[in-house]
């Protein structure tokens, strides 16, 4: 493999350094085969998103792996865990190995699948957990749909235990969100929705905890969304639960405030909150309540999007506009430095799965899974122009703060100047 000298890089936003590449991991001497001038710019270790839907097998009208890959690799990611929500649903050893193989066949980022918990995401029987595991999937969530059943629940998370995986919550109470369209308050009184209460959220998260202690079990629980949650996850750290949390960069920006014009790109599930639970979620990432940024991925076809509110699908892009989110909401008030943004987007994401080769220090002899940002530059978000299929963002428009420049996995470049490299 060939050498890489990334001359004047600035890790995690400290003094600038020449930066050499060899064979796959950070290397000393200066025998590049090539240079990229990277004067001003800031190396992270490459992101790890907990949290996106590529929709293969089944919809690759709005997003295939080597798309969903693309995308990754632009936002400056170097491993994704896809969701199981296909079709057919990720719950046997076939699906996941399809996902797993299609992943490493495009080869822009890690692709590893996440295992349905229960059969066709139904919550009435646990899928076939131990043979999941057994291909190598370190995950497993029913996403798109809350483990409802307590029993069920304490079964998956007491079988997780034999196989060191890690059981991830969508943390709703199904009859408290019947016909939901959007945050229960003022907003959706107003527009004359249906609300979906903060406590359909909580509920599950305290019933969830307590199961994790009695289990010893590892929690993770998805796109936390109102501050009652962190106020819980608080708690449950305190007591020495093993639980923990991601948020979406739309949670951490944006509020129901939006819903005014009934566009259905900003529903989403959990819906968009108050302000206030916004400046609370900032707060928690900060602080570490929230360990780590997943963007919720998801994309839709227009005919999903393009219609009236109540029949829209919930789902947003989120996998390039990940970085500048965070940057715009963490970064710029002085939430998150550098090495904060490397812990959230990086660091704890790999440790809470449980990966090896990610999220590891810039450092001699660490595998050279980097990104490159340039923090001064802005862009303007236009989702005709993303890698994926879909269009579906709800920053269409905005000027965005951050670039991510260059990505590199193992040493070889994915992405760089906005054009992935295949």
């Amino acid at each position: 493999m060939s050498s890489l000298l990334l001359k004047g890089v600035r890790p995690y936003g400290e003094d600038p350094v020449d930066l050499l590449v060899k064979d796959g991991f950070i290397a000393e001497g200066t025998d590049e085969d090539e240079v990229i001038d990277a004067t001003g710019l800031i190396a992270l270790p490459g992101f790890v998103d907990l949290h996106t839907h590529l929709r293969e097998p089944g919809r690759e009208d709005t997003e295939t792996i080597a798309t969903g890959s693309a995308a990754a690799a632009l936002g400056g990611y170097t491993a994704v865990f896809a969701m199981a929500n296909t079709d057919p649903v990720a719950d046997n050893a076939v699906i996941v190995e399809h996902v797993a193989r299609r992943g490493r066949e495009v080869g822009l980022v890690d692709v590893h699948p996440v295992g349905a918990v229960t059969v066709g995401l139904k919550g009435e029987r646990l899928a076939e957990l131990g043979t999941m595991a057994n291909t190598g999937v370190l995950m497993f969530s029913d996403d798109g749909h809350c483990v409802a059943d307590p029993l069920l629940m304490r079964r998956a998370l007491e079988y997780s235990t034999a196989l060191d995986v890690v059981i991830a919550q969508h943390a709703e109470e199904p009859r408290l969100t019947v016909g939901a369209q959007a945050h229960e308050g003022e907003q959706a009184a107003r527009l004359g929705l249906a609300g979906w209460p903060a406590a359909a959220e909580e509920a599950i998260i305290a019933r969830d905890c307590l199961l994790a202690r009695q289990t010893g079990a590892r929690l993770h629980v998805c796109h936390v969304s109102t501050s009652g949650a962190a106020e819980l996850l608080r708690w449950a750290k305190a007591q020495g639960i093993t639980v923990s949390a991601e948020v979406t960069p739309h949670h951490l920006l944006l509020d129901d405030e939006r819903l005014d014009t009934f566009d259905p790109v900003n529903k989403v599930n959990p819906p968009l909150r108050t302000a206030a639970d916004a400046k609370v979620l900032r707060e928690a990432l900060a602080e570490g309540v929230l360990d780590c940024v997943a963007t919720d991925h998801a994309p839709h076809a227009p005919q999903d999007k393009d219609c009236e509110w109540a029949a829209a699908r919930p789902g947003m892009l989120g996998l390039q506009t990940a970085l500048s989110v965070v940057v715009a909401t963490m970064v710029r008030p002085g939430l998150l430095d550098w090495r904060g943004v490397a812990r959230v987007m990086s660091e704890r994401p790999a440790e809470i799965a449980g990966l090896t080769g990610q999220g590891r220090p810039i450092a001699v002899g660490e595998p050279a899974n980097l990104t490159l940002v340039d923090p001064d530059a802005t862009w303007t978000v236009r989702g005709a122009e993303l890698a994926s299929i879909a269009a579906n963002t709800p920053y269409e428009g905005m000027e965005l703060p951050g670039r991510v420049v260059t990505t590199l996995l193992r040493g070889r470049v994915t992405a760089h100047e906005g054009k992935v490299r295949a």
